[in-house]
């Protein structure tokens, strides 16, 4: 929101806004695009002459803001909306989709055109290092989106991706999520199949040939389709996949590309991007130069610090199969460490009991494991909700050390106490996990 919005103010437009919670660093990059923001909403923050109301999919009825829209008949859109219209029609919009990946694959494929000379707008959902910033709105005729099944706005229960004029779609993965507003795998795969309805003839989806569930969604596609991974099956297969201190190897089409990451879900979100960026019309080497000097995404296996020895890393992982690719990536990474996983349960979908058993089969695959309180807990059913001790005792089950430790204090002074220097403590979380990252590494300083 806060992006569109300054880009929509660079356009000519007079823009205001409001959000629950305003701080740095966008409150301040807004400020500096002129762009007035209140904090907290009102009936008033809504100016008399206000043309259109661009209304987030935060957003609910009883807002006291979108409760002002309604009454005075205010013509409304949704972000995606405004997207479309303003920034996406008539361009090459490239849509990278999935339940994983998607975040590090559109960032790499941004990357890609950037560094080839492209300067492609983008709307990234998370923070690339190469790039500095999340979205950026370009006069490029080339635009990537990170593209996100989930409902647009209150008043428009359709994915957010299926207003984005997709010429390209890559689909990573697909797998049950967003239990908040998904009730089966079933509507999921439902959505996606929808977005490739929207792909025209003259462009393409990418989509993961090893995954059952994108192969069901894609099998009557009206667009032109090519699988991609690592089976027999794909029409194009990764092969000649080698990890190194640091990197991973891998062969696609004959061309061997080499990506600064390791992992095989990493080398599978760079075939992705390959096969976008050769598609986007950049040659091999041009790919090749641009993946080689990837330095991918903040809060993506991403290290913190070291202190007394013990390496703290930052991963945005919330789903159980992105849990269990991280402690995989993570061994790879560092192998021989001994690995501690801090889960917090904070998205929708794991503060429910929907993934009790897959979260303590991924947390399982650590040496060491802990679990806090669930945030809000009031804001799910009770029999809905994840058992975080049960989580615990499950864990135990599968041969790891696990504790239930309900503050980020208790877990510091734990960590702390219990760490030895040549561990890996991983800490993911989709939220801030109230500072627990420095507060631990703090307390590793003071033990020296």
């Amino acid at each position: 929101m806060g992006s569109v919005a300054a880009a929509m103010k660079a356009k000519g437009f007079a823009v205001t806004g409001s959000d629950e919670n305003v701080y740095p660093p966008m409150s301040t990059f807004l400020e500096s695009c002129g762009v007035e923001i209140f904090s907290g909403y009102k009936a008033e923050h809504i100016p008399a002459g206000a043309d259109v109301i661009v209304i987030g999919n935060a957003i609910s009825r009883g807002n006291a803001e979108a409760e002002e829209t309604l009454n005075r008949k205010l013509l409304y859109v949704s972000l995606p909306e405004v997207l479309k219209e303003g920034f996406l029609r008539g361009r090459r919009n490239f849509v990278v989709t999935g339940t994983h990946g998607k975040t590090t694959t559109s960032a790499m494929l941004a990357w890609l055109m950037e560094a080839a000379g492209l300067a492609p707008s983008y709307m990234i959902g998370g923070l690339p290092k190469n790039l500095g910033r999340g979205a950026k709105f370009t006069d490029s005729s080339h635009v990537v989106l990170e593209g996100d099944e989930y409902d647009t706005a209150f008043f428009d229960k359709r994915s957010k991706f299926l207003h984005y004029l997709p010429e390209l779609v890559t689909i990573n993965n697909i797998e049950f999520d967003h239990a908040d507003i998904y009730d089966s795998l079933d509507q999921i795969k439902l959505t996606f199949s929808r977005l490739l309805r929207i792909v025209p003839s003259k462009g393409l989806a990418v989509v993961n040939g090893d995954d059952a569930n994108c192969l069901e969604v894609s099998k009557d596609a009206p667009c032109p389709v090519r699988t991609i991974g690592m089976g027999e099956g794909c029409d194009l297969r990764i092969e000649g996949v080698a990890y190194r201190a640091g990197e991973s190897e891998f062969r696609l089409e004959g061309e061997t590309y080499v990506l600064p990451m390791v992992g095989e879900f990493n080398v599978r979100n760079a075939a992705m991007a390959v096969t976008a960026a050769l598609f986007a019309g950049l040659t091999p080497e041009q790919v090749r130069e641009g993946l080689r000097t990837f330095e991918g995404v903040a809060r993506r296996q991403e290290l913190r610090g070291e202190e007394a020895g013990v390496k703290v890393i930052d991963d945005f992982a919330h789903h159980p199969t992105a849990i269990a690719q991280a402690i995989t990536g993570m061994r790879q990474l560092y192998p021989g460490a001994r690995l501690w996983v801090i889960f917090e349960p904070r998205s929708n979908t794991t503060r429910r009991n929907v993934f009790q058993g897959e979260l303590a089969e991924a947390l399982g695959r650590a040496d060491l494991a802990i679990v806090p309180k669930i945030l809000d807990p009031g804001k799910v059913a009770e029999a809905d909700r994840l058992d975080p001790e049960k989580l615990i005792a499950d864990v135990k089950g599968k041969g790891a050390q696990a504790w239930y430790l309900e503050s980020v204090e208790d877990i510091v002074e734990h960590v702390a106490r219990e760490a030895k220097a040549g561990d890996v403590v991983a800490v993911l979380s989709n939220g801030g996990f109230g500072g627990l990252h420095n507060l631990l590494l703090e307390r590793l300083a003071k033990r020296g």
